[in-house]
């Protein structure tokens, strides 16, 4: 699986792995046979289409429910299954089926892509992660099954169901359904199942692990605790804020009951956490809404786990160290733990490389394209962070903008792991110390 040269680093292996898939999905996607005119997508949609998929963020410039024929619409679920797998766990995947043996160099880059702390069972975490995605979601399948049964012909109605189920848990937002899933604002079971699915995706396969074995928050790892409080407070801002936001907005609330905008409040406020889908039209919300759903995209989800974005513990970090720097402590201290330097500074550094990521992207996109800006923000945020929700622009950009959209999402797929890695790699005890000296800051 990994060639045995110094060149070949775990960065550049996962980042060449991830090209390979990309480039194979968008052959296929080129075919005749995979789009209901005949013709195949031409290359820059191919590849816009492949990459949106496998680095799991549903960004569209064709209609997946329309344009794509059941060809089509199973090469993207194979490359979100990919996606949301990791590229290194599916190979992972094969090589057991195939009774192969893992080598070392190769559980250090399985390390790598799963967020795992050490080499000590790392080939265990790969296989719960392959069980758990694959019990995750089948049982999300069949729960899909029994409400799209009553309304779809049977074949249909399973292949919508693993589609939707597969697509939510990998946090992916692909729908076939042309308006995401609007036509099911005030269903409940939907609303439910879809969310529940994502929000298992986002949290990370270490801390669902870690809840399965400790059960009680006292006995949870410190990362999972993070998670946790943290996951659960920007599901409440977000709720709320949209619910508060959107209130008076004729346009997305108007004609619905107080039950239906609770329901729909907290699926967009909860579905920026790089799930995509959508049940409101999101170019209708406010532009204090689209403001919120651009920062919760931004934050995303948690290590480890389908979703992209700058990760819940990163900002929970980075929110920890400077309260600590304010009450004057010392130490960064979390649940009575410490937290070491290279921590605070590697959160630090993610932020910063991807806040200029996005800044110079969001740039060249006002340049090039001639849209509003927030809707230019939201889009690049989006695709960045791995989120797919648009505002509608996605399918009228220039080919300028799509290819840029392209090189962004496929940097938010790869981008922080691979700086998280180089940052790691390159780690040494300098052997000198330079005299201190201060600056002012603020």
């Amino acid at each position: 699986m990994l060639a045995k040269t110094k060149w070949l680093t775990p960065a550049r292996f996962l980042t060449m792995g991830y090209l390979i898939v990309i480039s194979i999905g968008a052959f296929l996607l080129s075919l005749p046979m995979a789009t209901v005119n005949g013709q195949g997508l031409n290359l820059v949609d191919a590849l816009f289409t492949a990459t949106s998929a496998t680095a799991v963020t549903g960004l569209i410039v064709v209609d997946t429910a329309t344009y794509l024929t059941r060809f089509g619409q199973s090469v993207v679920l194979l490359l979100i299954q990919i996606g949301g797998f990791g590229f290194m766990t599916t190979s992972t995947l094969f090589a057991l089926l195939l009774g192969r043996k893992i080598t070392f160099r190769e559980r250090i880059i399985i390390r790598e892509e799963l967020n795992h702390f050490s080499l000590s069972g790392v080939i265990k975490l790969a296989r719960y992660v392959i069980v758990l995605t694959l019990a995750i979601e089948l049982s999300g399948a069949l729960l899909l099954f029994f409400k799209f049964k009553n309304n779809l012909p049977l074949s249909q109605a399973i292949f919508f169901s693993v589609f939707h189920a597969i697509s939510a848990f990998c946090n992916a937002g692909f729908a076939l359904f042309s308006n995401s899933l609007e036509n099911f604002i005030g269903d409940y079971y939907i609303n439910f199942v879809i969310t529940t699915l994502f929000i298992l995706g986002g949290l990370g396969f270490a801390v669902i692990a870690d809840l399965y074995q400790k059960r009680r928050f006292k006995a949870l790892s410190l990362n999972s605790k993070l998670v946790l409080v943290t996951t659960l407070i920007l599901i409440l801002i977000g709720t709320i804020g949209i619910f508060l936001l959107e209130l008076s907005n004729p346009d997305t609330f108007g004609e619905l009951t107080l039950k239906d905008e609770l329901i729909s409040a907290y699926f967009q406020g909860v579905t920026p956490r790089t799930a995509g889908f959508n049940t409101i039209p999101i170019g209708k919300l406010t532009q204090g809404s689209l403001f919120l759903i651009i920062i919760l995209m931004f934050i995303g989800a948690s290590p480890g786990s389908t979703g992209g974005g700058l990760k819940t513990t990163t900002i929970g970090v980075l929110i920890v160290a400077t309260y600590s720097l304010i009450i004057g402590k010392q130490d960064v201290e979390l649940f009575k733990r410490r937290l070491s330097q290279i921590t605070v500074y590697k959160a630090l550094a993610v932020t910063i490389v991807s806040l200029l990521v996005i800044i110079m992207a969001t740039l060249t996109l006002s340049i090039t394209e001639r849209f509003d800006f927030i809707h230019v923000f939201f889009e690049t945020v989006s695709a960045y962070a791995t989120v797919g929700l648009s505002t509608g622009i996605t399918g009228d950009l220039s080919t300028i903008g799509r290819v840029l959209i392209t090189i962004i999402m496929f940097t938010g797929r790869v981008g922080p792991l691979t700086l998280a890695m180089a940052l790691g790699e390159r780690e040494k005890n300098n052997k000198i110390r330079y005299p201190e000296e201060k600056i002012l800051i603020g």
